[in-house]
């Protein structure tokens, strides 16, 4: 058995995301030994990224991806990961804290059979989380975010919510009464990592696997918003649970992606907490307790007099001729959106590699630096009028945070170059900021 929390390989990796891991190499008698599988896979996120870009663009001409969709869903996947800075995650910390006090029974974590009873516990679990972030409007409020897309490719499955993680921890706390945390602690890694590859277009049908596995055609039916793939096909790994509690929906007419209404926005923080503004709204429209409470424990579409999940007679009809948003905006701009989202992710995962040896008040900063930093490349994208000034501002802090030592280059000889191009990126925002100044100045004279 393993012994230690060294760092996997890239074969690991790839193996984790594929279900190719074996009971033996992956079992561990405590937590601090578990491989942080997700946070190591991030050169296989990459390749996988890259390979899909390159397939399809031989395959059908076209990228699979733009850069505005793909940036927005790449910064929510990292911001969905910001609180692991600050604290262990929600569903292990809970995990343990049930297993300490409250276990039946112990499962050896070095058995096989543990290793398998966990994997479907926790697909099962994970079949129930995902089904009531469907069918709860206030779990939809931060499931959605991973919805929000319009396209279906490889970024998609990163576009995770920063909320959703507070909530699901309760769907895996039964198993908490048997099975060791380690044990789950790998589970909780390998169901996520699996669900990666299936979201792409490229992979049309996997045969016989399609009656026991979610898969790429599987779960292109869930991200729909055709009226026959909403809430439809919930599993992680295995398709199973929706053939047998009612939920399978089988690829049909051509999948349009995304939300039912869509927001024609790129701007993260949107993205992430609008649904919450919209249904305290829709609540003080009720005049009765119950149907304002009703509004955040039932279905998104439920109205007083509905069912339980409301129905879908006030969702746009689908043609199949939908197009994504996808906004016109110059080249020297995107490629200044792009170089700066490099720096920042750079920043990112330097901030990770060093969290230990980081102060809480630096580590803090860091995170609000990341979240002004992709707000105002989401702000960008979408041509705000605000964008800007914003952009100005968060130059100057760029400045400091480089100064200070806080921001390291991923090279050492490119620490000048970088500065420079930070520096010549806070005098353009200066001069657009005192442009528009003196346009409003005129206009009001």
């Amino acid at each position: 058995m393993a012994e230690s929390a060294e760092p996997i390989s890239v074969s690991t990796g790839v193996r984790a995301m594929f279900l190719m891991l074996t009971p033996n190499e992956s079992s561990f008698r405590t937590v601090e030994e578990v491989p942080q599988y997700v946070q190591q896979a991030t050169p296989v996120f990459i390749g996988l990224m890259v390979l899909e870009l390159v397939v399809g663009v031989l395959k059908t001409g076209a990228p699979v991806v733009t850069i505005s969709d793909g940036l927005t869903s790449i910064s929510a996947g990292m911001i969905s990961r910001l609180p692991h800075l600050v604290m262990r995650g929600c569903e292990l910390s809970a995990y343990i804290y049930v297993w300490d006090r409250y276990r039946l029974l112990e499962l050896p974590w070095d058995s096989a059979w543990t290793w398998w009873f966990t994997l479907l516990g926790v697909d099962l679990g994970y079949y129930w989380v995902h089904r009531f972030a469907h069918e709860v409007a206030i779990l939809w409020a931060a499931h959605q975010v991973h919805h929000s897309s319009e396209y279906y490719n490889l970024t998609t499955a990163l576009r995770q919510s920063l909320t959703q993680q507070f909530a699901s921890w309760i769907f895996y706390l039964p198993l908490a009464l048997a099975v060791p945390p380690s044990v789950f602690a790998v589970h909780i890694q390998v169901n996520l990592l699996y669900q990666f590859w299936i979201h792409t277009e490229l992979i049309r049908d996997l045969g016989p696997l399609e009656w026991v596995f979610n898969t790429p055609k599987h779960h292109r039916v869930h991200h729909g918003r055709n009226l026959y793939c909403i809430d439809k096909n919930y599993g992680g790994i295995l398709i199973i649970w929706d053939r047998l509690f009612g939920t399978f929906a089988q690829e049909t007419d051509k999948v349009i992606y995304g939300l039912v209404f869509p927001i024609n926005t790129f701007e993260i923080l949107y993205v992430q907490l609008h649904y919450y503004l919209g249904l305290w709204q829709r609540s003080n429209t009720y005049e009765t307790i119950g149907d304002k409470l009703s509004t955040f424990i039932k279905g998104p579409s439920w109205k007083p007099g509905k069912s339980r999940l409301g129905d879908h007679d006030d969702n746009p009809k689908v043609t199949g001729k939908e197009m994504p948003h996808d906004p016109s905006w110059s080249l020297p701009l995107r490629v200044y959106v792009f170089v700066h989202f490099l720096l920042v992710l750079f920043t990112y995962h330097g901030v990770f590699e060093s969290k230990t040896m980081l102060s809480q008040f630096t580590i803090l900063g860091m995170i609000g630096y990341i979240l002004l930093t992709l707000t105002s490349l989401g702000f960008i994208i979408d041509q705000r009028p605000t964008a800007a000034v914003l952009e100005m501002l968060r130059c100057v802090v760029m400045v400091t945070v480089l100064r200070y030592g806080y921001m390291k280059p991923p090279f050492p000889p490119l620490a000048v170059p970088i500065e420079a191009f930070v520096s010549l990126s806070l005098l353009y925002w200066a001069l657009q900021s005192f442009s528009q100044l003196l346009s409003i100045k005129k206009k009001t004279d």
